[in-house]
């Protein structure tokens, strides 16, 4: 048998170092607090573009992946721009620009924004991924491929099935009282 190369359900740890299109380093494991990633192959933990391009590789293998702005976050929607009442806010008299927090749009969803403007009592805030509408350059070094264990696939397939429900991962900050966006204007 072969050597191992990555497939669904295998587990991989890759050093990355990840640039913008202006080629400024965005993150990197190599960072002062950067890590490997570590993931389950197949249960969409990485952006698609960058999942899609690591089937195959092996241990030791290394490659720079230029991901499109589709394959990432998306591209970047104004109609994600919205004026919400400064009074809909956790904390209203604190809120300041750069905060983050969990709002719920009219049909339900819970979707992270930051705050990018605050003009008396209304704040206009930002639903757009931070890379939305860019595309990022990752070069990545395969460090390990392995079977991955039962219970690392399980706990994949259950962030992919709460991905929905949180998009920042364990370890973010921000308010998770999700503030109503209300009815949203549609010209």
């Amino acid at each position: 048998m072969g050597e191992l190369t990555i497939r669904p359900n295998t587990h991989v740890t890759l050093e990355y170092e990840l640039r913008g299109e202006d080629d400024e380093l965005l993150d990197a494991s190599e960072q002062l607090d950067g890590e490997p990633i570590r993931y389950v192959h197949g249960y969409g933990m990485l952006v698609p573009g960058l999942e899609a391009a690591l089937f195959g590789l092996s241990a030791g293998d290394e490659r720079e992946v230029l991901v499109p702005a589709e394959g990432a976050y998306g591209e970047y929607d104004e109609e994600l721009v919205l004026e919400i009442a400064r009074s809909d806010l956790p904390s209203p008299q604190r809120v300041q620009v750069g905060d983050e927090f969990t709002a719920e749009s009219p049909d339900g969803d819970e979707m992270a924004v930051t705050v990018q403007a605050i003009q008396g009592d209304t704040v206009t805030v930002d639903a757009n991924h931070p890379l939305a509408g860019m595309t990022l350059r990752y070069r990545i070094k395969i460090m390990e491929v392995r079977e991955a264990s039962d219970e690392e696939v399980e706990s994949a397939a259950a962030s992919l099935d709460d991905a929905h429900e949180h998009i920042h991962g364990p370890d973010c900050d921000h308010a998770h009282d999700p503030v109503s966006l209300g009815e949203r204007d549609v010209n």
